[in-house]
């Protein structure tokens, strides 16, 4: 049915457009802004003062050309490919089987377990001891540090689990009576059903790892080829002027420091933005649908 539009709902919808319009603006100029500056002219960077909303004198692509002349670089973006890849694995097929776990009714025991598990959301070891641990295990300079540790989130659990808590029963007995077994129920009955809030919980996945540089900071301390790609920019941002490969001396590297900081914001930014469209529309449903449903 559709509405009826009067003088009052007209400028209900004006001030919402204006303010989501006001909203998206704030932020989308940082990005748009840091954007800018990394392709503009150097000069005119370091003596501009605000907000840049345009280029500033010409485009330079310099800055480009030198963070692209690191092998390293394109080494770190494998490697975080390979850590997102695994990690998605690893964490989409644990938290399906804990999910699945803790919703049915028929766990007698599921909510003194999950009363245990939410415990660790709001205490937990520290840095220290977790290291220790990792350390004991043996997976210092190892690709399972980056993976392992975190890989079974409590957080997701819960999502996954209010998810599953809302589908009917009758569908898992069926399943039962054409003689599936668990993994068939939970994998080819239930987890179709709850597609939104696994993508959701994916997101935070991939998310989670392309930002991850403390992991390698603190397992991978002399595996320098296992660097992901967050650890190759720190090392581009903070290395002297005399690991500068020679096509981009320390002069060029000192005129383009400011684009380069910037620069480097945008390759490590514009891929995981270029995902998320993709699955925003998941994203809503899922957080909804795993956290409303009891």
């Amino acid at each position: 049915m559709k509405q009826k539009l009067t003088a009052s709902r007209v400028v209900f919808l004006v001030i919402a457009v204006l303010i989501l319009l006001a909203i998206a603006a704030v932020c989308l100029m940082p990005i748009w802004h840091v954007i800018m500056v990394s392709v503009s002219n150097p000069t005119a960077v370091t003596s501009h003062k605000g907000l840049v909303l345009w280029r500033l004198r010409n485009f330079d692509f310099q800055a480009y050309k030198i963070i692209f002349q690191y092998k390293s670089l394109w080494n770190g973006y494998l490697n975080t490919l390979f850590y997102i890849v695994l990690s998605c694995v690893i964490t989409g097929f644990l938290t399906v089987i804990a999910g699945f776990v803790f919703s049915r009714r028929r766990f007698r025991y599921r909510n003194a377990f999950m009363l245990i598990i939410s415990f660790t959301m709001l205490f937990n070891g520290g840095m220290i001891p977790t290291y220790m641990v990792i350390r004991k295990l043996g997976m210092i300079d190892t690709i399972w540090a980056m993976v392992l540790p975190g890989a079974l989130n409590v957080f997701n659990i819960i999502l996954m689990r209010t998810s599953m808590q809302g589908i009917a029963d009758a569908l898992e007995e069926a399943a039962r009576l054409d003689g599936a077994n668990e993994f068939v129920t939970m994998f080819k009955v239930i987890l179709p059903l709850c597609k939104a809030t696994f993508a959701v919980i994916i997101l935070f996945t991939v998310v989670g790892k392309w930002n991850d540089f403390m992991s390698a900071l603190l397992y991978l301390p002399t595996k320098t080829q296992l660097y992901p790609l967050q650890m190759e920019i720190r090392t581009i941002l903070f290395q002297s002027t005399k690991q500068i490969s020679s096509s981009a001396d320390a002069a060029s590297m000192n005129v383009y420091s400011r684009n380069i900081q910037y620069a480097v914001i945008v390759v490590s930014t514009l891929p995981i933005l270029m995902v998320y469209p993709f699955v925003q529309k998941y994203f809503v449903t899922g957080m909804t649908v795993g956290a409303v449903k009891a």
